[in-house]
């Protein structure tokens, strides 16, 4: 079984950043692929982000392309999100998932999954 823990969510204002943290017990083939989705209150899941540990491939969601970025560091087996400008609408827990695919995790389907952070924009 492998953990996945998020950290780094909290109550920002419009127009802030903020680095979201997802790190891994373990590392195995079903965390090959790690992604990022939110939920906000009254709606469904939506995908995020997605990436590889060797970094090759990362791919966003449309909605999120040009302030989130994605990365890294295969030494610490954690992942970063960084979401810039933030706004209202940003509102949401985000959760972190892993599969052995991107394609997997593009489709929603997370092996693991970690508990979520919320992120509360004021505005």
């Amino acid at each position: 079984q492998v953990q996945l823990v998020e950290s780094g969510g909290g109550l920002v204002q419009a127009g802030g950043s903020l680095r979201l943290s997802c790190t891994a017990s373990r590392r195995t083939f079903n965390t090959a692929a790690m992604a990022w989705f939110r939920q906000a209150p009254g709606k469904e899941r939506e995908f995020v982000a997605v990436t590889t540990w060797s970094g090759s491939s990362t791919y966003y969601a449309d909605s999120m392309k040009g302030r989130f970025t994605l990365s890294g560091d295969n030494a610490k087996n954690t992942v970063y999100l960084q979401v810039n400008s933030l706004k209202p609408e940003d509102t949401a827990v985000y959760y972190c998932a892993s599969s052995l695919t991107i394609e997997a995790l593009r489709s929603g389907r997370g092996t693991y999954w970690g508990q979520g952070t919320q992120v509360t924009v004021s505005s």
